[in-house]
């Protein structure tokens, strides 16, 4: 039987993401025909502003290469427009003249953008900002000139702007309007967002009307309503799109503002449906992604003859794409005589929140500064939930004060890619079934974090929270934020002085200046170890595990593990786990594997008073530290034990105990060759035999088993305790970021380690860096290091590793 013809006309966003749905309903469907009008490939718009921030590559960008288009069987005309459509006849004319038959046809024409109609808009230097060539254009003028005008202070006009300054130049925004992104933000919000701006270099002429554009062949100047005139070398145009609907009016396809669609996406055409930026649907046209992919689902249904209940119109929400800006609007910003609303400004933190109520529900949000609470808000809005029950206060600032943009705590309801749907139960479930390890593989699969990249954060800390931190991602950098590796990160932190986070990102160039929930981790490791005594550690930079002293379950709730080192308890200790346990209602009480007895199913909001009453300090069974260990009973009851395995175990605990790590660093010490505890598979193992101590090192457990290798046999405690201390050292100064024991002794060679560790010298130095290293503790605290020592521990680390 011969397939149906659909053929879709646009090779954008919207159009290939509904092809995709498309293929995934039924891939024998149809013989698909993508008609462009651009030369590449299938590429994510949003991101061409990243591009100017000198975060992203043209490359990278590309969604859809030509490659699969081939792999589906899809013809694509791309570089070739639609230039007349017969509907009675189903057909389409390109423009080399070339006639394409259909039996359903997809408009998908987009939008275009809106240029001033002004004396001069037609002047060399004058831009529009909407395509990769747009772009490219732009950054060809930014290494000619030195001045550039933005007209519009909108979403995209602002993420130009700042893409500009990035470029180096000298760039004032030109906006008619009294504030900022007035459709997205109110008067408050817009005046911090310049505000912020101007600090990063940008310049504003607000409520000017631009006349006319200065120049003879190219543009040299613009001219205001009010008189006043401004020297430029560059204008960008970004002052709003409009639907491009010249094709079907020219067809006699009903149209308005937009091409009228029904709740199907049916057209006034019989076989012609139509979505994306060129639509108009109930009276309304969208410009944001996440609606336009709403639309494409709801068609992909239709046309692959599944039931759907149609489109109903979409909840639109923002973020600006620019470092150091952090914005969040939803829904209706507009107060009426039905809604109500409730602001805050916190001028000392620089934030400001305003929540918009009508009939005891969230219809709208505007947040800036601190962000964290977007999710909360947007579940309001998008759940409708009543919240008459709530006062002001209650409302605008969640009783839950931690972490509250940490998406490990979310519902398996809530959504984490707004622009594609995906929730985080989504992303779960394709990480589990799919056994997926990297951010780029959950965006594959699940489309999460393919469009702004906004979300892309979360996805990797729903990675660590599924995987157990073993998320990886392969790449020669750290992560996407730069190409540098660990070595050179380190080598150029030691050579430049860094001494801070935002100087790493900033003097090694990182494409995000905040860096990444993958690099932030690891940079704060990195500097603790380099300048204990002058740099202050992030907290806000570790994992949400290391920043409540708790492991999160998966169930939302979190266990509470004290510290008994050796797994050495006493009467006062249970008597308090007892009753604090009795108090919360605590679910589960367990003897753990490593020999403590862990709280499970807190609420996170108990977690502070809990560790109070318990007045005991946390076992770190969350954090890249060392853990505690296990040990056996030991000679002093066992019949086979040979030594006192409790002893030394507790001693090891006492003095290397919450200390930082690559990665987690367990310890078991054995009385005997039986082996009770298997220290074979710890990274630092200890058995005892009758003439002392048998050392072993780099075994993991895990998915993956790594024996330990035998280091060698020493004759005292002291000497355990020396090596230990020695190999915790080096591990620290050569170790990556996020990388176990095995791997790093297989990176760095067995018998160079062995040769490091077993050297007194080398061994003495590295003793002498961990004691003045410092330990961890509440509050976080460092003790100072002499910088000769660290000079020399480099050298040891880098040139011989």
């Amino acid at each position: 039987m011969e397939k149906e013809k659909l053929v879709v006309i646009g090779n954008g966003m919207a159009g290939l993401r509904c092809v995709e749905e498309i293929l995934e309903r039924d891939a024998k469907k149809y013989q698909i025909t993508i008609i462009g009008a651009e030369k590449y490939p299938n590429y994510n718009r949003i991101m061409l502003s990243n591009i100017l921030q000198n975060k992203m590559t043209v490359e990278e960008t590309i969604m859809n290469p030509f490659d699969w288009y081939k792999e589906n069987g899809i013809d694509l005309h791309n570089h070739n427009p639609a230039v007349r459509m017969d509907c009675s006849l189903q057909n389409i004319e390109l423009a080399d003249g070339s006639v394409v038959p259909y039996d359903r046809c997809i408009l998908a024409t987009g939008s275009k953008p809106f240029i001033l109609p002004v004396e001069g808009a037609e002047l060399e230097g004058v831009v529009a900002f909407r395509t990769i060539d747009d772009t490219k254009k732009i950054l060809d003028y930014a290494r000619k000139y030195q001045k550039a005008t933005v007209i519009g202070g909108g979403l995209l006009g602002l993420e130009a702007a700042k893409g500009l300054v990035d470029q180096g130049m000298d760039v004032t925004v030109v906006h008619l309007e009294k504030w900022l992104m007035e459709t997205q933000l109110n008067e408050a919000a817009g005046k911090l967002l310049k505000t912020d701006l101007e600090k990063q270099g940008l310049k504003f002429r607000m409520e000017t009307k631009t006349e006319k554009i200065l120049g003879e062949s190219r543009v040299t100047g613009i001219a205001f309503s009010d008189g006043t005139q401004m020297d430029t070398d560059l204008v960008v145009m970004s002052i709003g799109i409009r639907p491009e609907t010249s094709l079907a009016k020219e067809a006699g396809i009903a149209t308005n503002r937009g091409i009228l669609v029904n709740d199907y996406l049916e057209t006034s055409e019989k076989n012609v449906y139509a979505l994306g930026e060129c639509v108009e649907h109930a009276g309304k046209c969208y410009g944001l992604v996440a609606p336009l992919y709403e639309q494409g689902k709801v068609l992909a249904d239709l046309l692959a003859g599944i039931a759907t209940e149609g489109y109903k119109g979409s909840m639109t929400y923002t973020a600006l794409k620019v470092s150091d800006c952090d914005l969040f609007s939803a829904g209706t910003i507009l107060a009426d005589d039905e809604t109500k609303a409730i602001e805050a400004h916190d001028e000392w933190n620089h934030s400001y929140k305003k929540v918009f109520i009508k009939n005891g529900q969230v219809v709208g949000t505007i947040l800036y500064g601190d962000i964290s609470e977007e999710n909360r808000f947007l579940k309001m809005i998008t759940q409708k939930l009543d919240i008459s029950g709530l006062s002001p206060i209650s409302l605008l600032t969640s009783a839950d004060d931690l972490s509250g943009d940490d998406v490990t705590t979310w519902e398996n309801s809530d959504t984490v890619c707004g622009c594609n749907g995906v929730t985080k139960g989504n992303i779960l479930e394709a990480i589990k079934d799919k056994q997926l390890s990297s951010v780029a593989e959950v965006t594959k699969v699940t489309k999460a974090g393919g469009s702004c990249g906004k979300c892309k954060d979360k996805i990797h800390d729903l990675l660590g929270f599924a995987l157990g931190g073993e998320a990886i991602e392969t790449s020669k950098g750290i992560c996407s934020c730069t190409d540098l590796s660990r070595d050179e990160i380190v080598l150029q932190i030691h050579k430049k002085q860094l001494k801070t986070s935002s100087d790493v990102y900033e003097a090694l160039h990182f494409k995000q200046k905040e860096g990444c929930s993958k690099c932030r981790p690891a940079i704060n490791f990195y500097l603790n170890v380099a300048f204990p005594n002058e740099h202050q550690d992030e907290k806000a930079s570790r994992y949400v595990n290391e920043r409540l002293y708790a492991n999160i379950q998966n169930d939302g709730t979190y266990s509470v593990i004290p510290r008994m080192r050796g797994g050495k308890t006493n009467p006062e200790q249970l008597l308090l786990i007892a009753k604090t346990a009795e108090k919360y209602n605590v679910p589960l009480v367990k003897i753990t594997g490593s020999q403590r007895i862990g709280m499970y199913g807190i609420k996170k909001e108990d977690l502070p008073k809990i560790w109070e009453e318990l007045d005991m300090k946390s076992a770190e069974a969350y954090a890249k530290a060392v853990r505690s260990v296990k040990t056996c009973v030991g000679k002093n009851f066992c019949r086979f034990g040979t030594q006192d395995s409790m002893g030394l175990g507790i001693k090891l605990e006492e003095r290397y105990e919450f200390i930082d790590t690559p990665h987690k660093f367990k310890m078991g010490v054995s009385a005997c060759p039986r082996s009770c505890v298997e220290s074979g598979v710890k990274d630092f193992g200890v058995i005892g035999v009758e003439n002392g101590f048998q050392i072993y090192i780099g075994g993991n457990g895990g998915t993956t088993v790594e024996e330990g290798k035998l280091l060698t046999t020493v004759e005292t405690e002291e000497e355990v305790l020396d090596i230990c201390g020695a190999m915790i050292a080096y591990y620290r100064e050569t170790g990556i970021y996020g990388e176990r024991t095995a791997p790093w002794m297989k990176r760095l060679g067995f018998m160079h380690i062995q040769t490091v560790l077993l050297d007194e010298e080398k061994r003495a130095l590295l003793l002498e860096s961990l004691d003045k290293a410092g330990k961890r503790d509440e509050p976080w605290q460092k003790v100072c290091r002499d910088k000769a020592i660290q000079q020399k521990l480099y050298t040891v680390g880098s040139s011989e590793a």
